[in-house]
């Protein structure tokens, strides 16, 4: 276990995927780099206002602490009372066109250490797309894509992760999906630190080759005020999936991190409205009827 390496691959990974970004968008990233007084610290890199992201943010984290929270140990009890260090990268994209769909993903490391007893590490993340209007061959191509890179791992992994991901971006009280699902896996420390390390990298170097090809299909589609405000409608769920039930938001809050780089997670506008149901036949049912009932696409 080498966590420089970790360290190097996770900073590098976020150069990356900011500078494909910018060049996609044609604006910089606003680079906020920032310290946690319990111990570690992070990059911040956010875009706001740009040409085609309403907002993004994509964020870099190392911290540690004394005693792992809650929401870390809700699946290892055993853990409780540790110390920990984390690392990994976080981000969210929300593009201003409604046809293009806001994407997720997130790769992290976690060491939970205890004088005298060997560390407990674990790698977790995974990659999701929330479309408001949806293209059939978008959704198959995001979802080959994370097939092909977890091929090389398993003959069942795409499958488990991909069904896993469908149970977690679940928001239970209203039962219904947050949007068409992608890949999830955590608490992963089986087959070897080399092994969980590369199927980790392999997920996050996939986002790009993912996202970016929908992206250019439909950055360019025309849209008015009634899909603005059917995207803002829908970006009230993706709020309530992060403060209801997100484990990396509810973490972070719980270990004292940084608000601000946890939060920009968050669409700048969004909406809610009173029990209301889109019209059958319309292109607003359809995201309903066709695209969020989880299914296999590849």
């Amino acid at each position: 276990m080498n966590t420089s390496d970790t360290y190097a691959y996770f900073t590098g990974l976020q150069q990356r995927i900011v500078a494909r970004l910018e060049a996609l968008d044609g604006s910089p990233f606003q680079e906020d780099a920032w310290t946690r007084e319990a111990g570690g610290g992070g990059i911040t890199r956010v875009l706001e206002e740009g040409h085609l992201f309403e907002r993004g943010g994509v964020n870099f984290s190392h911290v540690k602490g004394e005693g792992l929270p809650a929401s870390a140990t809700a699946s290892r009890p055993e853990l409780a009372g540790r110390g920990f260090e984390a690392m990994g990268v976080s981000l969210v994209m929300h593009p201003r066109n409604p046809y293009c769909p806001t994407a997720h993903m997130n790769v992290r490391c976690f060491i939970a250490t205890k004088p005298g007893a060997e560390p407990v590490w674990w790698f977790g993340g995974g990659m999701d797309l929330t479309p408001y209007y949806a293209f059939e061959e978008d959704v198959v191509h995001f979802h080959r894509t994370c097939k092909d890179a977890l091929a090389p791992f398993g003959e069942n992994v795409h499958a488990d992760y991909k069904a896993w991901c469908d149970r977690y971006f679940h928001l239970k009280h209203r039962n219904e999906a947050r949007g068409v699902g992608g890949v999830f896996f955590d608490d992963l420390n089986t087959g070897g630190f080399d092994r969980c390390f590369a199927l980790t990298r392999a997920v996050g170097d996939a986002f790009v080759d993912a996202y970016v090809p929908i992206l250019e299909r439909r950055r360019d589609l025309p849209y008015g005020e009634r899909e603005r405000e059917f995207q803002s409608y829908r970006r009230g769920r993706y709020v309530e999936f992060n403060l209801v039930f997100d484990r990396g938001t509810l973490f972070g809050l719980q270990s004292g991190g940084r608000t601000e780089s946890i939060l920009m997670s968050m669409p700048p506008r969004v909406s809610w409205r009173y029990d209301w149901h889109p019209q059958p036949g319309t292109p607003e049912a359809r995201l309903y009827e066709d695209f969020l009932p989880p299914r296999d696409w590849v």
